[in-house]
């Protein structure tokens, strides 16, 4: 009862085949080689005309849109370049109109408080003026109404001491004499 089995390969109708690896078995080479050259073919020629050609369009459209977007880009840069140039000349337009409406508005005010300043001067010295015609007014009338005290009282004064009422031209120049010292 000794049976053995090989383990070598064996097709379904028992033949038994060889050992060497199939796609290197030297019968079959010519028919591979065939094979291959259909196979490559027909892969090269669906390849050439579906395959490839979609690919070269989708590539084409790709950079299209890439190149399309650089410009665009190339071309906003520009723009905002202008943009900021244009700012920038505004910016300094509106400086130099703020700093001119300065200086004027700053001329105007001098102007104007000089001119305050020599109405309110020209109305202090009115004021002074008047304030002196009256001091001297009311010095004038305080000098006479002194006379006229100092006469009154020098008359009173005499008329106690001696009793005897004086004669007013005497009163009058002991009051001048009074006056020189």
């Amino acid at each position: 009862m000794a049976t053995e089995h090989s383990a070598g390969t064996q097709a379904h109708g028992g033949a038994a085949h060889s050992d060497v690896f199939p796609p290197f078995d030297t019968n079959h080479f010519s028919s591979q080689l065939v094979w291959l050259a259909l196979t490559f073919g027909a892969l090269y020629l669906l390849m050439s005309r579906i395959a490839l050609p979609r690919i070269a369009a989708i590539l084409d459209d790709r950079q299209a849109t890439i190149s399309g977007d650089l410009e665009h880009s190339v071309a906003m840069q520009k723009k905002a370049q202008e943009a900021g140039v244009a700012c920038e000349e505004l910016l300094a337009n509106a400086r130099a109109r703020a700093q001119a409406l300065a200086e004027e508005t700053h001329l105007r005010l001098a102007e104007e408080a000089v001119e305050t300043r020599k109405s309110l001067e020209h109305d202090l010295k009115e004021s002074l003026e008047a304030a002196e015609v009256r001091i001297h007014a009311a010095k004038e009338r305080a000098m006479h109404n002194i006379e006229e005290i100092a006469a009154e009282a020098a008359t009173a004064i005499v008329q106690q001491l001696t009793g005897k009422t004086p004669d007013a031209a005497s009163i009058e120049a002991a009051i001048a004499v009074g006056h020189k010292v």
